[in-house]
């Protein structure tokens, strides 16, 4: 009794048809318990439903004759076409498009479209041609009636069209309308395919030719850029040196007071147009003074040891007693010293370049493209110039090149490195 009781509490449900055994095990627990969710309508079942096809009656085509609109011929075709269809306008009609070419009159032709150039009986056959071909003006010029006309180009022809047009379109335009009226431009086309036709007949070599002197000016307009970016840097340069000169004397000049001193934990160590930035810490809680004296990490390995150079030179230790007054001043002299190797550096630059445009000009002038340079004018100390001698079979590549001296890449790279060279010497020695 115990068992048919328990059995009867059960709920079961019968799996639905086509349903797998493992999905409907997913449906519920360990416990037997009865699924959230239950499949209201198992009528077809899990099966993929079949289209029903054929249960409609076929509907009766018919083989029909048809003209088409677009034809004047009245050319009579046949083909498919349902019942149901049959009287209905041929439906690929309607991509007949033609263009509207102007109708003018003997009294309008007379007033307002006379041309000394052009008789009536060429317009009208231009305008005949203009309808029967829908303004393919090479077609219309390839169909023209050369032997009993005058023999026009297609600029001619597109010229006289479009100027009949544009003089309808303001005798019929109402007063205050706004037109829209063609305009062509015959000297523009006729420029315009010399200028394409002179481009096809060019020869390999003027082809050659052009690439070349295209990427000579890519070059030229690639150092006009570096120069003027290397312009920007120097007057940087320049105008912080000036500023911090300015400004230390400033400090000598100024009466010192004798008050209590007193601790400034918010004074930059540096004035901001010194050649380095030193961080300053505004922020709440302790730090190390010796941090005030670390290297910004902006500043590169070259100059950090052009910097270590110059100190050991001068006789400075680098890591001194990280004292308020210490700090302040031994900043200072580091940025000082960068800011004099960058301007060593700048003026070796300016020097070299100095170099090579003496040497272009001298190229140049032997070119015959201008005068001869003047030693007194070129060259102050009396001396001549480089490559006077040296530069007598100049090639073109030397000769075009308004920026950069004739020099291979490895001269260049000897001359930028011995510049560098020349920046790590002592502070002392002004080149």
């Amino acid at each position: 009794q115990k068992k048919s009781k328990k059995s009867s509490e059960t709920l079961t449900f019968k799996r639905p048809e086509g349903m797998h055994r493992e999905v409907y095990a997913l449906l519920y627990s360990d416990k037997k318990d009865a699924p959230p969710l239950l499949p209201s309508d198992t009528t077809q079942g899990y099966r993929t439903v079949k289209a029903k096809l054929g249960s409609k009656k076929v509907r009766p085509w018919k083989w029909m004759p048809f003209t088409n609109p677009a034809r004047k011929d009245g050319a009579m075709f046949y083909h498919w076409r349902r019942a149901a269809e049959e009287g209905k306008d041929y439906p690929f009609a309607r991509f007949n498009k033609t263009v509207q070419v102007p109708v003018y009159s003997e009294q309008e032709y007379q007033m307002y479209l006379h041309d000394d150039a052009w008789t009536k009986a060429e317009t009208d056959h231009l305008f005949d041609l203009a309808r029967r071909f829908d303004l393919r003006f090479v077609v219309i010029h390839d169909r023209y009636d050369h032997q009993q006309f005058k023999k026009r180009s297609v600029e001619d022809l597109k010229e006289r069209y479009y100027h009949i047009c544009a003089k309808l379109a303001n005798i019929r335009a109402a007063p205050g309308t706004d037109l829209k009226i063609p305009v062509f431009d015959a000297g523009h086309e006729r420029r315009r395919k010399e200028q394409l036709e002179r481009l096809y007949n060019r020869t390999p070599e003027q082809v050659a030719e052009e690439e070349y002197l295209i990427q000579e000016l890519r070059k030229i307009e690639t150092r006009k850029k570096e120069r003027e970016k290397r312009t920007q840097d120097l007057q940087k340069l320049i105008t912080a040196a000036d500023t911090t000169t300015e400004q230390r004397r400033a400090e000598r000049k100024a009466p010192k007071k004798k008050l209590p001193q007193k601790k400034e934990t918010e004074k930059p160590a540096v004035p901001e147009t010194a050649g380095i930035k030193f961080p300053d810490f505004k922020s709440a809680g302790v730090t190390l003074r010796s941090q005030r004296m670390k290297l910004p990490s902006s500043v590169g390995q070259k100059k950090i040891k052009a910097l270590e150079q110059m100190l050991m030179e001068l006789g400075v230790d680098l890591n001194p007693m990280p004292t308020e007054e210490i700090v302040q001043m031994f900043n200072e002299l580091r940025s000082d010293l960068v800011l004099l190797y960058e301007l060593k550096q700048a003026f070796a630059n300016c020097e070299y370049e100095l170099q090579m445009l003496r040497h272009r000009y001298e190229a140049l002038a032997k070119a015959g493209s201008i005068g001869p340079l003047s030693v007194e004018g070129a060259h102050p100390d009396g001396q001549t110039g480089l490559g006077m001698e040296e530069g007598k079979g100049d090639t073109k590549d030397q000769i075009i090149d308004v920026v950069g001296a004739p020099l291979t890449p490895n001269s260049v790279r000897r001359k930028v490195g011995g510049a560098e060279q020349g920046a790590l010497r002592s502070p002392t020695q002004m080149p």
